[in-house]
């Protein structure tokens, strides 16, 4: 059984691939779909098949697609432009008779606040009139996203955010990969619907406790709001468009936009979350 990888280079489609292999897939069944193959080097002496398609080619990206039992549909980083490389994809395996998709969304992509989600509720919408089996794996937050200005949160004991006592069911990126790989290495999975998230179900004040324990150092939650939070984004660089997301994602903590109790992810990949203290050794 074949299995392509869309972002196959990316920080998630790497440990995609590796989950795949590391639960028994041959490296010779798997399809990575990259843009530039040069970044792919490692893979294909790994022995995985490299094809080159970038998002916006709907030609290359279904030449790549042909003979693929099975697709992992991870989500572009483009925000804003999402949706039409999404449908280019879906359209594409389709086209090339995939058998089966599974896209990796948001948490609660149909009803979320988040502006983050809009284009991920859209690709569900046109992966449901696409007439492809699908599983919808909609991963919650990462812990890598508070590891990026680890050192400067530590340097400056204050982890700043708008989530206020929101709870951040977050996880692992590599739990996420592995409940991708469960999905589509497994058989029942057509038309599912997962909600996933981490064991550890942390608010701000009880994260920067951990970052705290881990640095040994005092860490507190420095609350702001979330145009204040906005703004800091942009004072470090970020685009205002992309600060503006990033802003309203954080604030949605508090409406509880990030937080699942559904258990979904460690059904999947059969253990507990990997746990954030983890995460921040391996940062």
């Amino acid at each position: 059984m074949s299995i392509a990888v869309t972002g196959a280079t990316g920080n998630l489609g790497q440990l995609v691939v590796e989950a795949l292999i590391g639960r028994g897939t041959p490296a010779s069944d798997i399809i990575a779909v990259v843009r530039n193959p040069e970044k792919a080097a490692d893979l294909s002496a790994s022995g995985v098949v490299v094809r080159k398609a970038d998002y916006s080619d709907a030609a290359a990206l279904e030449a790549a697609l042909i003979g693929v039992d099975k697709l992992i549909l991870i989500s572009g980083s483009e925000v804003g432009s999402r949706l039409p490389q999404h449908t280019n994809i879906i359209d594409a395996a389709k086209a090339a008779g995939v058998g089966f998709i599974a896209y990796t969304s948001i948490l609660g992509a149909q009803d979320t606040p988040m502006k983050l989600a809009a284009e991920h509720k859209a690709t569900e919408d046109v992966l449901a009139k696409s007439g492809v089996p699908f599983a919808l794996l909609r991963n919650g937050w990462y812990w890598e996203n508070f590891t990026n200005d680890l050192a400067g949160v530590v340097e400056r004991g204050a982890l700043v955010g708008a989530g206020a006592d929101g709870k951040i069911a977050a996880a692992a990126r590599a739990d996420y990969a592995d409940a991708a790989a469960v999905v589509v290495t497994t058989d029942g999975h057509d038309g599912a619907v997962y909600e996933l998230g981490g064991d550890e179900r942390l608010t701000y004040t009880e994260l920067a406790a951990k970052i705290s324990e881990f640095a040994g150092k005092p860490v507190e939650y420095q609350f702001v709001p979330e145009d204040a939070y906005r703004g800091i984004l942009e004072s470090v660089g970020l685009p205002a468009p992309v600060a503006q997301i990033l802003a309203d994602s954080d604030a949605a903590i508090a409406k509880g936009a990030l937080d699942t109790e559904s258990g979904d992810l460690q059904k999947l990949i059969g253990r507990s979350s990997t746990p954030v203290i983890e995460v921040l050794r391996q940062a």
